[in-house]
Protein backbone atom coordinates (compact mmCIF):
# COMPACT_ATOMS: atom_id res chain seq x y z
CA UNK A 1 0.00 0.00 0.00
CA UNK A 2 1.26 3.38 -0.18
CA UNK A 3 2.21 5.43 2.73
CA UNK A 4 3.05 8.94 3.14
CA UNK A 5 6.38 9.18 5.06
CA UNK A 6 8.16 12.47 6.67
CA UNK A 7 11.82 11.34 5.59
CA UNK A 8 13.73 14.46 7.17
CA UNK A 9 12.22 17.73 8.14
CA UNK A 10 10.00 19.17 5.27
CA UNK A 11 10.91 16.07 3.15
CA UNK A 12 7.64 13.83 2.07
CA UNK A 13 7.85 10.67 0.13
CA UNK A 14 5.54 7.94 -0.97
CA UNK A 15 6.67 5.06 -0.50
CA UNK A 16 5.22 1.38 -0.65
CA UNK A 17 4.90 -0.73 2.82
CA UNK A 18 2.97 -3.74 3.62
CA UNK A 19 -0.59 -3.83 3.91
CA UNK A 20 -1.98 -4.07 8.25
CA UNK A 21 -3.63 -7.07 9.07
CA UNK A 22 -6.49 -6.45 11.69
CA UNK A 23 -6.08 -8.51 15.23
CA UNK A 24 -9.15 -9.53 16.78
CA UNK A 25 -10.43 -6.62 18.02
CA UNK A 26 -9.84 -4.44 14.55
CA UNK A 27 -11.14 -4.04 11.26
CA UNK A 28 -9.17 -3.05 8.15
CA UNK A 29 -10.27 0.61 6.32
CA UNK A 30 -9.79 1.35 2.91
CA UNK A 31 -9.04 5.51 3.20
CA UNK A 32 -11.09 7.23 1.17
CA UNK A 33 -10.16 11.08 1.96
CA UNK A 34 -8.02 12.44 4.06
CA UNK A 35 -7.02 16.05 6.17
CA UNK A 36 -3.85 17.86 6.49
CA UNK A 37 -3.94 18.67 9.80
CA UNK A 38 -2.43 22.46 9.39
CA UNK A 39 -0.70 22.49 13.02
CA UNK A 40 0.38 19.11 14.07
CA UNK A 41 0.93 17.22 10.56
CA UNK A 42 3.20 20.41 9.69
CA UNK A 43 4.98 20.46 13.09
CA UNK A 44 5.76 16.92 12.72
CA UNK A 45 7.08 17.14 9.49
CA UNK A 46 9.00 20.34 10.35
CA UNK A 47 10.40 18.21 13.46
CA UNK A 48 9.01 20.17 15.92
CA UNK A 49 6.51 18.23 18.05
CA UNK A 50 7.15 17.08 20.86
CA UNK A 51 8.99 13.21 21.33
CA UNK A 52 8.95 13.40 17.71
CA UNK A 53 11.74 15.47 16.86
CA UNK A 54 14.31 12.71 16.22
CA UNK A 55 11.91 10.03 14.94
CA UNK A 56 12.35 10.27 11.15
CA UNK A 57 11.18 9.22 8.97
CA UNK A 58 7.61 7.86 10.17
CA UNK A 59 4.41 7.68 8.97
CA UNK A 60 2.18 11.09 8.38
CA UNK A 61 -1.48 11.48 9.24
CA UNK A 62 -4.33 11.55 11.52
CA UNK A 63 -7.81 12.86 9.67
CA UNK A 64 -9.05 10.33 7.17
CA UNK A 65 -12.06 8.43 6.83
CA UNK A 66 -12.67 5.55 5.12
CA UNK A 67 -15.09 2.03 4.25
CA UNK A 68 -14.25 -1.22 6.64
CA UNK A 69 -13.25 -4.57 3.96
CA UNK A 70 -12.37 -6.80 6.50
CA UNK A 71 -13.41 -7.10 10.73
CA UNK A 72 -11.77 -9.36 13.02
CA UNK A 73 -13.35 -11.68 15.40
CA UNK A 74 -14.28 -10.29 18.31
CA UNK A 75 -15.16 -7.39 16.68
CA UNK A 76 -18.71 -6.50 17.07
CA UNK A 77 -19.20 -2.40 16.12
CA UNK A 78 -18.04 -2.38 12.78
CA UNK A 79 -19.23 -4.17 9.82
CA UNK A 80 -18.19 -4.83 6.54
CA UNK A 81 -19.08 -1.51 4.36
CA UNK A 82 -19.34 0.72 7.12
CA UNK A 83 -17.96 4.18 7.29
CA UNK A 84 -15.62 4.70 9.91
CA UNK A 85 -13.61 7.82 10.86
CA UNK A 86 -9.81 7.93 12.77
CA UNK A 87 -8.21 4.97 10.94
CA UNK A 88 -4.54 4.85 11.88
CA UNK A 89 -1.54 2.37 11.61
CA UNK A 90 1.04 2.22 14.28
CA UNK A 91 2.90 -0.90 12.63
CA UNK A 92 4.20 -0.12 9.45
CA UNK A 93 5.99 -3.55 9.41
CA UNK A 94 8.95 -1.73 7.84
CA UNK A 95 12.58 -1.84 10.06
CA UNK A 96 13.52 1.65 11.44
CA UNK A 97 9.77 3.10 9.90
CA UNK A 98 8.22 4.96 12.80
CA UNK A 99 4.79 6.17 13.24
CA UNK A 100 3.35 9.51 13.14
CA UNK A 101 -0.05 7.77 13.48
CA UNK A 102 -0.12 7.03 9.87
CA UNK A 103 -3.64 7.86 9.19
CA UNK A 104 -2.77 9.05 5.40
CA UNK A 105 -1.77 5.18 4.59
CA UNK A 106 -3.90 3.43 1.66
CA UNK A 107 -4.96 0.94 4.26
CA UNK A 108 -5.47 1.97 8.18
CA UNK A 109 -6.80 0.03 11.27
CA UNK A 110 -9.60 1.18 13.77
CA UNK A 111 -10.88 -0.72 16.67
CA UNK A 112 -13.42 -1.40 18.16
CA UNK A 113 -13.41 0.18 21.56
CA UNK A 114 -16.37 -0.50 22.87
CA UNK A 115 -16.37 -4.35 22.34
CA UNK A 116 -13.02 -4.11 24.39
CA UNK A 117 -14.57 -2.36 27.12
CA UNK A 118 -17.20 -5.44 26.99
CA UNK A 119 -14.64 -8.02 27.39
CA UNK A 120 -12.73 -6.12 30.04
CA UNK A 121 -9.49 -5.83 27.74
CA UNK A 122 -9.61 -1.61 27.22
CA UNK A 123 -5.88 -1.50 29.06
CA UNK A 124 -2.52 -1.10 27.70
CA UNK A 125 -2.02 -4.78 28.80
CA UNK A 126 -3.86 -5.67 25.58
CA UNK A 127 -2.89 -3.08 23.51
CA UNK A 128 -5.56 -0.43 24.55
CA UNK A 129 -4.44 3.36 23.28
CA UNK A 130 -7.24 6.16 24.49
CA UNK A 131 -7.28 7.43 21.00
CA UNK A 132 -9.07 3.67 20.03
CA UNK A 133 -12.42 5.44 21.55
CA UNK A 134 -12.78 8.02 19.03
CA UNK A 135 -12.33 5.41 15.73
CA UNK A 136 -15.90 5.80 15.18
CA UNK A 137 -18.52 4.61 12.65
CA UNK A 138 -20.22 7.23 10.70
CA UNK A 139 -24.20 6.58 9.45
CA UNK A 140 -23.84 6.12 5.66
CA UNK A 141 -25.90 9.40 5.25
CA UNK A 142 -22.68 11.75 6.34
CA UNK A 143 -20.17 11.56 3.01
CA UNK A 144 -17.06 11.07 2.93
CA UNK A 145 -15.96 14.97 2.48
CA UNK A 146 -18.15 15.86 5.72
CA UNK A 147 -17.21 12.45 7.74
CA UNK A 148 -13.27 13.47 7.86
CA UNK A 149 -14.18 17.02 9.08
CA UNK A 150 -15.21 15.60 12.36
CA UNK A 151 -11.62 14.98 13.27
CA UNK A 152 -11.48 18.51 13.40
CA UNK A 153 -14.91 19.37 14.48
CA UNK A 154 -15.32 16.85 17.07
CA UNK A 155 -12.15 18.10 18.87
CA UNK A 156 -13.72 22.02 19.01
CA UNK A 157 -16.96 21.21 20.34
CA UNK A 158 -15.35 18.99 23.16
CA UNK A 159 -13.40 21.49 24.12
CA UNK A 160 -16.38 23.60 24.79
CA UNK A 161 -16.72 21.17 27.73
CA UNK A 162 -13.33 21.20 28.85
CA UNK A 163 -13.42 25.01 28.94
CA UNK A 164 -17.07 24.82 30.51
CA UNK A 165 -18.41 27.49 27.68
CA UNK A 166 -22.11 27.83 28.12
CA UNK A 167 -24.96 28.97 25.75
CA UNK A 168 -24.99 33.13 25.69
CA UNK A 169 -21.14 33.94 26.61
CA UNK A 170 -18.88 36.45 25.14
CA UNK A 171 -15.79 34.89 23.49
CA UNK A 172 -12.63 36.20 22.04
CA UNK A 173 -10.68 33.82 19.26
CA UNK A 174 -7.31 34.66 18.77
CA UNK A 175 -6.24 32.64 15.47
CA UNK A 176 -8.73 31.99 12.15
CA UNK A 177 -6.68 28.50 10.99
CA UNK A 178 -9.13 25.77 11.34
CA UNK A 179 -9.92 25.35 14.93
CA UNK A 180 -10.22 29.46 15.40
CA UNK A 181 -12.84 29.00 12.08
CA UNK A 182 -14.42 25.98 13.99
CA UNK A 183 -14.70 27.59 17.37
CA UNK A 184 -16.75 30.66 15.64
CA UNK A 185 -19.07 28.33 12.93
CA UNK A 186 -19.81 25.73 16.28
CA UNK A 187 -19.95 28.75 18.82
CA UNK A 188 -22.97 30.29 16.23
CA UNK A 189 -24.51 26.40 16.68
CA UNK A 190 -23.94 26.06 20.04
CA UNK A 191 -25.62 29.11 21.18
CA UNK A 192 -22.31 31.53 22.15
CA UNK A 193 -23.10 35.35 22.64
CA UNK A 194 -20.36 38.02 21.45
CA UNK A 195 -17.89 36.26 19.01
CA UNK A 196 -14.75 38.37 18.24
CA UNK A 197 -11.81 37.04 16.51
CA UNK A 198 -8.03 37.83 16.35
CA UNK A 199 -6.07 37.17 13.22
CA UNK A 200 -3.72 39.30 10.96
CA UNK A 201 -5.07 38.02 7.62
CA UNK A 202 -7.27 39.83 6.07
CA UNK A 203 -8.83 36.71 4.04
CA UNK A 204 -9.13 34.53 7.73
CA UNK A 205 -10.88 37.56 9.70
CA UNK A 206 -13.64 37.96 6.30
CA UNK A 207 -14.09 33.76 6.77
CA UNK A 208 -14.77 34.47 10.60
CA UNK A 209 -17.23 37.08 9.80
CA UNK A 210 -19.14 35.05 6.96
CA UNK A 211 -19.37 32.01 9.85
CA UNK A 212 -20.98 34.64 12.42
CA UNK A 213 -18.28 36.55 14.11
CA UNK A 214 -19.51 39.78 15.54
CA UNK A 215 -16.19 41.53 15.15
CA UNK A 216 -12.27 40.94 14.16
CA UNK A 217 -9.05 42.51 14.69
CA UNK A 218 -5.61 42.88 13.62
CA UNK A 219 -3.34 41.33 17.03
CA UNK A 220 -1.87 45.10 17.12
CA UNK A 221 -5.36 46.40 16.90
CA UNK A 222 -5.77 48.68 20.18
CA UNK A 223 -9.52 48.08 20.28
CA UNK A 224 -9.26 44.99 21.64
CA UNK A 225 -7.66 46.75 25.04
CA UNK A 226 -10.84 48.73 24.65
CA UNK A 227 -13.61 45.84 24.19
CA UNK A 228 -15.04 46.13 27.57
CA UNK A 229 -15.32 49.71 27.63
CA UNK A 230 -16.98 50.13 24.03
CA UNK A 231 -18.68 46.99 25.38
CA UNK A 232 -20.15 47.82 28.55
CA UNK A 233 -18.68 44.63 30.05
CA UNK A 234 -16.07 42.08 30.12
CA UNK A 235 -15.52 38.73 28.18
CA UNK A 236 -16.73 35.21 29.78
CA UNK A 237 -13.56 33.46 27.96
CA UNK A 238 -10.65 34.35 25.53
CA UNK A 239 -9.69 31.12 23.33
CA UNK A 240 -6.22 30.73 22.00
CA UNK A 241 -6.55 28.69 18.84
CA UNK A 242 -2.86 29.62 18.19
CA UNK A 243 -0.86 28.22 20.87
CA UNK A 244 1.31 31.17 21.97
CA UNK A 245 2.04 31.84 25.40
CA UNK A 246 2.19 35.01 25.20
CA UNK A 247 -1.18 35.29 24.53
CA UNK A 248 -2.18 35.02 28.03
CA UNK A 249 -0.89 38.72 28.64
CA UNK A 250 -3.24 39.49 26.64
CA UNK A 251 -5.80 38.18 27.12
CA UNK A 252 -6.17 38.25 30.99
CA UNK A 253 -7.39 42.42 31.26
CA UNK A 254 -10.47 41.17 29.22
CA UNK A 255 -11.64 38.58 31.39
CA UNK A 256 -14.61 39.35 33.60
CA UNK A 257 -14.21 38.08 37.09
CA UNK A 258 -14.60 33.94 37.36
CA UNK A 259 -13.57 34.52 33.59
CA UNK A 260 -11.59 31.73 31.39
CA UNK A 261 -8.54 32.31 29.44
CA UNK A 262 -8.83 28.95 26.97
CA UNK A 263 -5.63 27.36 25.67
CA UNK A 264 -6.52 24.77 22.54
CA UNK A 265 -3.41 23.06 21.48
CA UNK A 266 0.47 22.89 21.83
CA UNK A 267 2.08 25.97 23.55
CA UNK A 268 5.13 27.32 20.95
CA UNK A 269 7.67 29.48 22.13
CA UNK A 270 8.56 30.30 25.40
CA UNK A 271 7.64 29.53 28.86
CA UNK A 272 3.96 30.58 30.13
CA UNK A 273 3.97 33.66 32.14
CA UNK A 274 1.02 34.66 34.28
CA UNK A 275 1.20 38.10 35.26
CA UNK A 276 -1.66 37.88 38.41
CA UNK A 277 -2.12 42.21 38.19
CA UNK A 278 -3.22 41.73 34.75
CA UNK A 279 -6.40 39.76 35.78
CA UNK A 280 -9.29 40.55 37.91
CA UNK A 281 -8.94 38.64 41.68
CA UNK A 282 -10.87 35.46 39.96
CA UNK A 283 -9.93 33.76 37.11
CA UNK A 284 -9.20 30.30 35.09
CA UNK A 285 -6.99 29.22 33.09
CA UNK A 286 -7.11 25.99 31.32
CA UNK A 287 -4.18 24.24 29.03
CA UNK A 288 -6.01 22.20 26.37
CA UNK A 289 -3.50 20.40 24.84
CA UNK A 290 -4.86 16.79 24.46
CA UNK A 291 -8.55 16.44 23.44
CA UNK A 292 -10.68 14.80 26.22
CA UNK A 293 -11.86 11.32 24.14
CA UNK A 294 -15.37 11.16 25.67
CA UNK A 295 -16.33 14.94 25.11
CA UNK A 296 -14.53 14.61 21.19
CA UNK A 297 -16.66 11.33 21.12
CA UNK A 298 -19.95 12.63 22.31
CA UNK A 299 -20.06 14.99 19.68
CA UNK A 300 -20.19 13.20 17.16
CA UNK A 301 -24.02 12.93 17.22
CA UNK A 302 -25.04 16.57 17.28
CA UNK A 303 -22.18 17.40 14.86
CA UNK A 304 -24.29 14.74 12.51
CA UNK A 305 -27.53 16.25 12.97
CA UNK A 306 -26.02 19.77 12.17
CA UNK A 307 -24.65 18.30 8.81
CA UNK A 308 -27.76 16.49 8.19
CA UNK A 309 -29.76 19.91 8.50
CA UNK A 310 -27.13 22.00 6.45
CA UNK A 311 -26.00 23.83 9.09
CA UNK A 312 -22.91 22.72 8.77
CA UNK A 313 -20.74 21.45 5.67
CA UNK A 314 -17.57 20.63 4.70
CA UNK A 315 -17.20 23.43 1.53
CA UNK A 316 -17.17 26.08 4.15
CA UNK A 317 -13.93 24.60 5.02
CA UNK A 318 -12.01 22.75 2.36
CA UNK A 319 -10.05 25.29 0.49
CA UNK A 320 -7.92 23.09 -1.80
CA UNK A 321 -7.55 19.68 -2.90
CA UNK A 322 -4.43 17.41 -3.77
CA UNK A 323 -4.57 13.79 -5.15
CA UNK A 324 -2.77 11.41 -2.71
CA UNK A 325 0.73 11.61 -5.15
CA UNK A 326 0.45 15.33 -5.35
CA UNK A 327 0.02 15.48 -0.92
CA UNK A 328 3.57 17.09 -1.28
CA UNK A 329 2.07 20.44 -2.70
CA UNK A 330 -0.71 20.31 0.00
CA UNK A 331 1.80 20.31 2.82
CA UNK A 332 4.00 23.45 0.50
CA UNK A 333 0.22 25.05 0.37
CA UNK A 334 -0.20 24.74 4.13
CA UNK A 335 3.17 26.60 4.87
CA UNK A 336 2.00 29.62 2.69
CA UNK A 337 -0.97 29.63 4.91
CA UNK A 338 -2.79 29.58 1.89
CA UNK A 339 -5.25 26.44 2.83
CA UNK A 340 -7.79 26.04 5.97
CA UNK A 341 -8.46 22.63 4.82
CA UNK A 342 -6.74 20.69 2.38
CA UNK A 343 -8.35 17.58 1.28
CA UNK A 344 -6.82 14.65 0.23
CA UNK A 345 -8.21 12.29 -2.70
CA UNK A 346 -7.31 8.46 -2.66
CA UNK A 347 -7.22 6.44 -5.78
CA UNK A 348 -10.88 4.97 -6.25
CA UNK A 349 -11.32 1.77 -6.08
Amino acid sequence: MKTVVAVQPYEIALIDTPQPKPSAYQALVRTEVACICNQTDSELLAGKFPGMEEAFPFALGHESVGAVIEVGEKVKNFAVGDRVVGGLVFDLQKEGLDSGWGGFCEFTLVNDHSAMLDNGVADENNGWIEVYEIQTRVDSDIPPEEAVLLCTWREVLGAFRDFHLKPGDDVLIFGAGPVGQSFVKLGRLFGLGWIGVVDRHPEKQARARAFGADAVFAPSDPEIALLAQKRGRKLDAVIDAVGKAEIAMQALPLLRRGGSHCIYGVLTGGPLHIDRKLADFNFNLFVHQWPTRQYEREAQPTLCQWIREGKLTSKDFITHRFPLKNIADGFAAVRERKVVKALIEYPAV
